[in-house]
């Protein structure tokens, strides 16, 4: 087991602050398109299928490219990668913003989900090694207040530059972003204590390496367990999420800067959730929060595929945030212990199965969309929810303890 950082190591104020700054610019990278694709299609010459694609296509580079970092950086330090990691998604954000096309911009988000890919599970993993496992999930929800904030600003960025600026602009802004929290992670990373830039070596070619460590990972029962869940959880939310923005425009008539501020509830109810979490944490337990967060995401989506008017989905989408943050953030602890000794790895391993997910589910729904409407993609997402949450609650249930080992 990777021990946690001993209480004498005091870290920088900041080591944290700043992760979570770094996955705000990483899932502000990844939700950027969604509120612009009916705006992609229109200025690209393509449908809003194949508009899709350019969400999907940083899922699944984001989602492939965990096999190379979960190893890495429980071989040469968590945070040290996450630094390099923002350095690299600097470059490939400003390949987007000068794409000359359709099939440059499918590159460019490509390259751009495969460097961002490093960020919120290294981190992740990172907080796994230094805080122990009691303290943990109140910590991993307030670390989550940046990738929240991300989630919803991207939508918002995303449809405010569709409607009155260009759809290269936020590009240009996320490469400055990351630029900036690249050059002080790397200070603070000179910094940490030795305990807090844990580096486990072993012997033999990478390859073998990165594949023992992942069929350590999938070997164990309960691991297994929390991958299917997230891969499913990705597909059923993320399919619907995409769309939401396209629903209320084409729908309601909503415009698309409209249309992302009316999302911008769902980070405001994930964020009530991280500020209550050490709170409503123990009383619920991970089952309950499981149960309960699930229940409320699939009402919530429910609700906003048949809403009359935008407050409605105003409230759907706050609701949304509380119920997914509750689901997600107990399906990250248990993926931070669940194989300890490779943390790393199996962090990198949970994080690659949800973008996975993600880009099938928003691959399938863009399929269905012009055929089915935006009504029924989001339905669907709703009844796939409520099912994957409420298999995992009864699994977690009959599991009491989670042994420190995983």
């Amino acid at each position: 087991m990777t021990p946690a950082a001993p209480a004498g190591d005091a870290l920088p104020r900041a080591a944290v602050v700043y992760l979570a700054l770094a996955s705000f610019a990483s899932a502000l990278s990844l939700r950027v398109t969604d509120a612009q694709l009916p705006r992609l299609a229109e200025e690209l010459g393509v449908s809003l299928g194949d508009a899709a694609y350019i969400v999907t296509t940083f899922s699944i580079a984001y989602g492939a490219s965990q096999l190379f970092f979960g190893p890495l950086g429980d071989r040469h330090g968590k945070y040290l990668v996450v630094a390099w990691a923002c350095v690299a998604c600097a470059v490939t954000a400003s390949l987007c913003a000068v794409a000359p096309g359709y099939q440059m911009l499918l590159l460019g988000r490509l390259l751009a989900g495969a460097t961002a890919g490093a960020i919120i599970p290294l981190s992740m993993a990172w907080l796994g090694d230094v805080v122990p496992y009691e303290q943990r999930q109140p910590v991993l929800a307030r670390f989550l207040a940046g990738q929240i904030l991300g989630l919803s600003s991207g939508m918002l960025v995303g449809g405010f530059a569709s409607d009155f600026l260009n759809w290269r602009v936020p590009f240009i802004g996320i490469a400055l972003l990351f630029a900036g929290i690249a050059s002080v992670l790397l200070k603070i990373n000179g910094r940490l204590p030795a305990s807090a830039r844990i580096a486990r070596r072993s012997e033999g070619p990478m390859m073998r390496r990165i594949l023992a460590d992942f069929g350590y990972v999938l070997g164990r029962p309960w691991a297994r367990v929390v991958l299917t869940t997230v891969f499913l959880e990705g597909a059923f939310v993320y399919g619907a999420f995409a769309f939401i923005a396209s629903h209320l425009h084409r729908v309601l008539g909503m415009s698309l800067s409209s249309a992302g501020m009316v999302i911008m509830p769902f980070g405001l109810g994930g964020l009530l959730f991280a500020a209550g979490a050490k709170a409503i944490v123990p009383r619920l337990g991970e089952h309950g929060l499981a149960l309960w967060g699930g229940l409320t995401l699939g009402a919530a989506l429910l609700g906003i595929s048949l809403a009359p008017s935008m407050w409605y989905a105003l409230a759907g989408c706050f609701a949304a945030g509380v119920g997914f943050y509750m689901l997600h953030n107990t399906l990250q602890i248990n993926a931070t212990q669940m194989a300890s000794d490779r943390r790393g790895a199996a962090v990198a391993a949970f994080a690659s199965c949800f973008y996975l997910g993600q880009s099938v589910g928003v691959a399938l729904a863009g399929a269905m969309v012009e055929r089915a409407g935006t009504s029924l993609v989001i339905l669907l997402g709703s009844a796939g929810v409520l099912a994957a949450s409420f298999t995992f609650s009864l699994l977690r249930r009959a599991r009491p303890e989670i042994p420190v080992t995983g």
